[in-house]
């Protein structure tokens, strides 16, 4: 051992193992999907595998699996998903996307769980004071951009406070 490693550095080789075993040569397209793809696409979308085929010319089809509802949405943003999918890879890797389809009961192998949904926002009401509060906190700073993120902040850490 040389001391503390990052944990990034430990599970590496086990990631690079279980994604070239589905076909990913590039890892970061299991691990950073919703950067990849946009947030709404990614809470609602999944990379499945990456296969090549002899019979259809080069290039890769990557599949992706979606819920039935947001099929034809997900359909109408291939061009847009193939597109940074290939500036992952750095050349046009990606030649076909196909949509797999599952439902959100039924049996276990077809179950789906998106979990790259953003959180909800809290929208707890806060009392008159903290709002004060945070103005006042504003009003110390010359600059409107640095005033509006104090006050953005003050606000925050004030909803945290009542939420405990």
């Amino acid at each position: 051992m040389r001391g503390f490693e990052p944990a990034a550095t430990l599970i590496a080789p086990q990631l690079r193992r279980s994604a070239e075993s589905r076909g990913f040569a590039v890892a970061r397209l299991l691990t950073d999907w919703p950067e990849i793809v946009g947030a709404q696409t990614a809470a609602h979308t999944r990379p499945v595998k990456v296969s090549h085929s002899r019979t259809q010319g080069l290039g890769a089809t990557l599949t992706i699996l979606t819920d039935g509802a947001h099929a034809p949405l997900v359909q109408m943003e291939l061009p847009r998903i193939r597109e940074r999918v290939n500036a992952v890879y750095g050349f046009n890797a990606i030649a076909r996307i196909t949509i797999t389809q599952t439902a959100a009961q039924g049996f276990a192998e077809g179950q789906a769980e998106f979990l790259h949904r953003p959180p909800a926002p809290c929208a707890a009401p806060l009392p008159p004071e903290a709002a004060a509060a945070a103005e006042a906190v504003a009003a110390r700073f010359d600059d409107p951009k640095l005033a509006d993120s104090m006050r953005r902040l003050a606000l925050a850490r004030a909803a945290r406070a009542a939420r405990r």
